[in-house]
């Protein structure tokens, strides 16, 4: 530690004076953080003060394995010590041994064998941005999106993402681009054509709050698209790799033509991959992408180490257990100001009676609890794969008081 406050200058320094020295050095694309974290281990951070908290947001769903997992570290500890980056002029062991496994995972959701290529990146907005260029190569541009989606931050990720707040200053975004409302299997089915090059979808939306489609509506999709020739693009960045119970939320034989994955890939080291399927996966040859830092062997490793944890330990069915864990308990308060948990695995959204999630989110940053309030009436879970029943339990029996407070908060205020 006193090697890295020496290079951090964060010493005996408090959470305020840290917050004050980033305003100052930050672009203002944040906003003021609501704490500076200086240890995490496991499913706890440690802020400037001193003060622990139970991560449940896992860094918005990258923390899969927690903080410190000593497989994780010394992956990477050792591929660094030996190679840490060569361009992608060469190759490397561990970008062969991850693309191979991911494309094991992907191709398996074919109904009828397939093969799969995959593209690394350094996020989830690099690896959509990636699948955009390859649904260009169909020789179509027409993008069908859902309302509510959220895909990333660069142009073309922002182009198929919804929300107006996130589109409307970069304006304007590549065309060519419509949105139908999400999970409506008809509305889908009206909206894709013989110009349509491809549909992209999230099988839960989880920056909307955590919403989930009907029964069906993946294989609809599946359907509708493989009708008119179009490709099923799914953006599996915060679903994938465990989060929902499984290695893909899209479900055992959907079968897309483009997976993207990122976010719990690397356990907080960052990656990106973009799996392209059947004939798909050969829309890129040389020269038509790249990246400088895309599939380095640190970043490699480090995706291999998570997927190897998650096998050895059991993780998958940990994270079906916990989150069912979470609905019982959450359901049996029977509590007047939540209507339900939607969800799966451990992405789950705890919709709200009352539009009063940031007064939630606050009393639980004041509790202890580190959480996420996507939507006014919605608080989002998404803790480590490794969270235990007790941290659960732990969360849960505090809820109604975090309510509580949150209300009253929110009375006084209307009240003043």
């Amino acid at each position: 530690m006193s090697q890295i406050q020496d290079l951090t200058h964060v010493g005996d320094q408090a959470s305020d004076q840290l917050t004050h020295r980033y305003t100052d050095a930050m672009m203002n694309t944040f906003g003021t953080p609501q704490k500076v974290f200086v240890r995490g281990e496991g499913a706890y951070l440690w802020d400037a003060d001193g003060t622990r908290y139970l991560d449940l947001l896992a860094g918005i769903a990258v923390n899969s394995l927690g903080h410190a997992h000593p497989y994780v570290l010394s992956a990477i500890t050792s591929q660094l010590s030996t190679l840490g980056h060569v361009s992608n002029f060469f190759a490397t062991p561990a970008q062969i041994a991850l693309a191979e496994r991911l494309d094991e995972i992907v191709s398996a959701t074919w109904p009828t064998s397939t093969t799969s290529r995959v593209f690394f990146a350094n996020s989830g907005t690099e690896a959509n941005e990636a699948a955009f260029k390859i649904t260009r190569m169909t020789g179509r541009t027409k993008i069908i999106a859902m309302e509510g989606s959220f895909h990333g931050r660069t142009m073309g990720a922002l182009a198929v993402t919804h929300s107006a707040k996130y589109r409307e200053p970069f304006a304007p975004l590549p065309g060519d681009v419509e949105f139908v409302p999400y999970g409506d299997a008809d509305a889908l089915t009206a909206a894709v054509d013989g110009r349509t090059a491809a549909v992209v979808l999230e099988p839960i939306q989880g920056e909307n709050g955590v919403v989930v489609p009907p029964a069906g509506y993946l294989s609809a999709a599946r359907q509708i698209t493989q009708r008119h020739g179009a490709l099923l693009w799914i953006d599996e960045v915060q679903t994938g790799i465990g989060r929902c119970g499984d290695w893909l939320a899209s479900g055992a034989e959907v079968g897309a033509d483009i997976v993207t994955f990122a976010k719990g890939l690397g356990a907080g080291f960052p990656i990106g991959a973009c799996v392209a399927t059947g004939a798909t996966a050969d829309l890129f040859t040389p020269g038509m992408h790249g990246s400088t830092f895309g599939g380095n062997p640190v970043a490699a490793i480090a995706g291999l180490a998570v997927l190897k944890v998650i096998e050895r330990d059991g993780l998958l069915a940990n994270v079906r257990d916990r989150g069912q864990q979470l609905v019982d308990e959450i359901t049996a308060l029977n509590h007047p100001l939540i209507s339900g948990v939607r969800g799966e695995g451990l992405l789950r959204g705890i919709v709200l009676t009352e539009p009063i999630a940031p007064q939630v989110h606050a009393a639980a940053m004041g509790a202890g609890f580190v959480i996420n309030a996507p939507r006014p009436d919605v608080i989002r879970i998404v803790p480590p794969l490794i969270i235990t029943a007790d941290q659960i339990a732990e969360f849960t029996h505090a809820l109604p008081g975090l309510l509580a407070t949150a209300q009253h908060q929110t009375t006084a205020k209307d009240n003043s």
